[in-house]
This record gives structure tokens, C-alpha cells and sequence, in this order.
């Protein structure tokens, strides 16, 4: 299939593309934890996995960005979503810590090639039809595709281990994601097409010469990442949302579960939970342009409102034990997460150029797994030692001071307007 022509042809491979990537993704959100927990591990151990999966994200997130940018998007989505695919069959099989550990391996490898392809290759291509095109409402939609795959996935693997039974029915979303991540591998052949030019000689001489030429990319992004002001706000609003799902990734299973009263029920109702969390994430991303457009096009001060509504909404799961309450907090959350992702994707585009883009969306992700490791540090200590209604509003206090550095993102840069033509 030829390149996109235009901006919306782009904008629809990519909305497709990012819901066929989070589609199994959302499938086994629900079970994670509690498909771990039926076969012996303990909390404290599931955290360990969970920092595992940080711990590889920070250590090659940059590498990997670099590589999408010298080697080429699309074999490094299609390698991301084979390891993806490779670590469902080996966490659906686990029996043991050390099973899981394989399978969080896997996925964290699969995580770092996977996280910033697309999103740049839009980006460029989108830069090519039209240079001065605002990439916002398409990364809205993006982020809104995001929420909407893992929304139908969290509901359907929320559902499926009471619909199948048995004592393996926790793992069969595993095996669903499996097969569904195939079907993203040809969508990928298909549909993301690179206007690169053509490398000589063999596929082994061009994937040498693209790892050579990471360590470049990786440097200049990551001096960027420091040098420059608001970049450096931007992953900073990224890691507290890092420790922010940490948290309700760790312990929302854990609160729904005790609130319906066995595991598998448990699991049903974590999974809508969370599917219309998901699904309210994507509604949230597609209406954040008219709630910037409401605020007088302020990016600063629309992330500011977000994060004080999500902050609000953790500080909720503490309340009272009220299923209804705790559903419409957890869900808050992932609204204004899901709302003020494109926003600070926006920003992080507009400070880089087209040879270091995907590894700075890796610098993001980078960002995420940073707060990530630090939730995983401390949410559980706070959980086992003070309780979860503790955790969570240790969780919120810190998103809702986050209110305060969105104030200091940039300022949009005034559009300068030609001269009028003067009659002669």
C-alpha cells in the first residue's frame, strides 16, 4: 500500500494501528495481577515483576527509540509485537515467580521497541503532506484509539475467565492477545509505510549500519532532554503519571476485588471498571481540544484542571467502600490521564526535529518507567504498612502538586500572519 496523501488518511492508520496495538493490551489488564496472585505470588512479588518491567524500560527505551529512527519504524513495531506476542504464551503458562519473570522480560522488551514508532511515524508523515499542520487533534485521537482498544479489551478480558471457568480461565485472555497480535503484525506490513530512502546492500548490512548510528540519536535527544526547559517539564508531568498508574494499576485489582468478594468476580468487575475507565480516558483525550478551546487555548491551564481532577479522583478510592464511589474515582483518573497525554505529546514534538523524534516519545515512555520504579517502590510498602486508603492518597497528594508544574509549560508561540498585499 502507497504512503497516506493526505492528513486524515494518515490520521486513520494511525487511530487503526493504535487500536489493534492496545486491543490485546487491554485484554490482559484486568487479569495481571490476580492471574499472578492464583498461582502463588505474593503482592509484594507482583511488585517486584512490575519494577522488573521499569527496570527494562529504563535501561533500553532510548536505544530502541534511536534504533526506530536510524533502522526504520515499521521492523521495529513488527519486532516489538512479536515479543508482546512471546511473552502472553509465557505468562499464560507461569507456574512460579520465575515463570512470570520470563514473561515480564518479554514484555518489557517488546514495550521499548513498540513505544514510539507509530506515534512518530504519523508525526512525519503528517510534517510531509503539510508542514505547518497542528499534530494535537491527531494525537488526540491517537491517545482516544488507545483508550478505546484497551477499553474493549479490559471488558472482554474482564468477562472471559467467569464465562470459560476452570482453573486455567484466568490465563485464556493471554492466549486471545496472542492471536490478536498477529493480526496487528500484517496490519503493520500493510498499513505503515515509511518514505525512507532506499539502503544498499543486504538486510544485515543495514541493520548494522542502523545500530551504528543510535548512539548519535540517543545522545542528541537525550542532551535536549536536559538542556531544554519544557521538555524537561514534560517528563516530568510524564512520571508522576508513572507513579500515578502504578498505583491504581497495583492496587485498583487489589481494592475491586476486595469489594466484590472472590477473584474471579473480582476480575469482572475490575474489568468493566477499568473498560469504562478506558473507555472515558478516550473520550476525555477527544474532547481535550474543546476543553483547551474553552480555556482560552491555554495547554498549561488545561493540564493544570486535569490534574487536579485526577488527583481528586484518587484521593476517592480512599473513601468509603462503596463500589459505585471507587469506580467513578479510578475512572476520574484515567479521564485526565488520558486527557492531558496528547496535550504534553504535542509540546515534546513541537521541541524536536523529525531525526530525533521517536526517541524522544522513547524519552517519555523512559520518563513513565521512572515513576513507574518509584510506585512500585513505595506504593506497596505504603499498602502493607499503612494500608491502601494510605497509598492511594499519598498517590493523589502527588498528582494534584503536578497542578502546579503544568502551570509552567510553554506558552504557544504567536502565528505569524503575512504582510497584506499592498494594491498599486
Amino acid at each position: 500500500m502507497s504512503a497516506p496523501q493526505t492528513v486524515r488518511s494518515a490520521t486513520r492508520r494511525l487511530v487503526g494501528l493504535t487500536a489493534l496495538r492496545w486491543l490485546p493490551v487491554g485484554l490482559t489488564a484486568p487479569i495481571i495481577v490476580l492471574l499472578a496472585q492464583s498461582r502463588g505470588l505474593s503482592l509484594g512479588q507482583i511488585g517486584v515483576l512490575f519494577t522488573v518491567h521499569a527496570a527494562i524500560v529504563l535501561t533500553l527505551e532510548l536505544p530502541t527509540g534511536g534504533l526506530a529512527d536510524a533502522l526504520g519504524r515499521r521492523p521495529v513495531v513488527v519486532a516489538g509485537a512479536v515479543l508482546h506476542l512471546a511473552s502472553c504464551v509465557v505468562y499464560a503458562t507461569a507456574t512460579g515467580f520465575a515463570g512470570f519473570l520470563a514473561g515480564v522480560v518479554l514484555l518489557g522488551l517488546g514495550r521499548v521497541l513498540d513505544s514510539g514508532p507509530v506515534e512518530a511515524w504519523y508525526v512525519d508523515t503528517v510534517h510531509r503532506i503539510d508542514p505547518g499542520a497542528d499534530v494535537a487533534p491527531g494525537l488526540a485521537r491517537h491517545s482516544a484509539a488507545d483508550g478505546g482498544g484497551l477499553a474493549i479489551g479490559a471488558a472482554v478480558g474482564g468477562l472471559l475467565p467467569a464465562l470459560v471457568g476452570g482453573g486455567s480461565a484466568l490465563a485464556v485472555p493471554y492466549l486471545v492477545a496472542a492471536v490478536l497480535d498477529v493480526v496487528f503484525v500484517v496490519a503493520v506490513l500493510r498499513l505503515l509505510t515509511e518514505d525512507r530512502p532506499p539502503r544498499t546492500g543486504s538486510a544485515r548490512a543495514a541493520l548494522v549500519a542502523g545500530v551504528r548510528e543510535v548512539p548519535t540519536t540517543v545522545t542528541g535527544a537525550a542532551r535536549l532532554s536536559v538542556t531544554d526547559p519544557p521538555m524537561r517539564l514534560v517528563l516530568l508531568l510524564t512520571a508522576v503519571g508513572g507513579v500515578a498508574l502504578v498505583g491504581c494499576e497495583l492496587l485498583g485489582p487489589v481494592r475491586f476485588a476486595g469489594l466484590a468478594g472472590e477473584a474471579d468476580d473480582g476480575a469482572a468487575v475490575y474489568g468493566v471498571v477499568l473498560a469504562a475507565s478506558f473507555a472515558l480516558a478516550a473520550v476525555g483525550a477527544m474532547a481535550v481540544t474543546a476543553l483547551r478551546r474553552l480555556l482560552r487555548g491555554s495547554t498549561r491551564l488545561t493540564c493544570a484542571v486535569l490534574a487536579v481532577l485526577g488527583g481528586a479522583g484518587l484521593a476517592v478510592l480512599a473513601g468509603p467502600d462503596v463500589l459505585g464511589l471507587a469506580a467513578a474515582g479510578f475512572a476520574a483518573y484515567y479521564v485526565a490521564h488520558g486527557a492531558a497525554w496528547p496535550l504534553l505529546s504535542a509540546v515534546l514534538h513541537s521541541r524536536v526535529t523529525a531525526a530525533h523524534r521517536a526517541t524522544a516519545v522513547s524519552a517519555m515512555s523512559l520518563a513513565m518507567a521512572l515513576g513507574g520504579i518509584l510506585g512500585n517502590s513505595v506504593v506497596p510498602w505504603l499498602a502493607d504498612g499503612l494500608g491502601t486508603d494510605a497509598a492511594f492518597l499519598t498517590v493523589a497528594a502527588v498528582v494534584l502538586l503536578s497542578a502546579a508544574a503544568c502551570l509552567r509549560l510553554p506558552r504557544p508561540a504567536p502565528v505569524e500572519l503575512p504582510e497584506p498585499a499592498v494594491a498599486a
